[in-house]
């Protein structure tokens, strides 16, 4: 009933600029904190950065980030962005989305997109 689509990974050089978008779509009531994950290869999944909701939004960034990427949310289009500037080899990963919603049928609960692979190359 609700869904998280991500877009806009790709292969990008080192230094390269990437914007990765997450749209929620379904029956949604609302939608609180939005965040981003990544998953390289052999490793535990990560948080990135949040995001949260209301009228004074504040975010949180993992250190490996900070600097380098921001993120941002549209709630109008319930979407979340992430902007990740100055790509380094060690990016690579699956970045995936994640949302505290609540929906028609559900009180708040995290959902997760499928993920979109970033691969910077050296």
């Amino acid at each position: 009933q609700v869904q998280l689509v991500e877009s806009g990974g790709g292969l990008v050089q080192t230094g390269g600029s990437l914007r990765l978008s997450c749209e929620a779509s379904g029956r949604i009531v609302s939608v609180a904190a939005m965040g981003w994950y990544r998953q390289a290869p052999g490793k535990q999944r990560e948080l990135v950065a949040l995001i949260s909701y209301g009228g004074s939004t504040s975010t949180n960034y993992a250190d490996f980030v900070k600097g380098r990427s921001t993120i941002s949310r549209d709630n109008r289009k319930n979407t979340v962005y992430l902007q990740m500037n100055s790509l380094k080899a060690e990016d690579t990963a699956v970045y995936y989305c994640n949302a505290n919603i609540r929906s028609l049928s559900t009180t708040y609960q995290d959902y997760w997109g499928q993920g979109t692979q970033v691969t910077v190359s050296s």
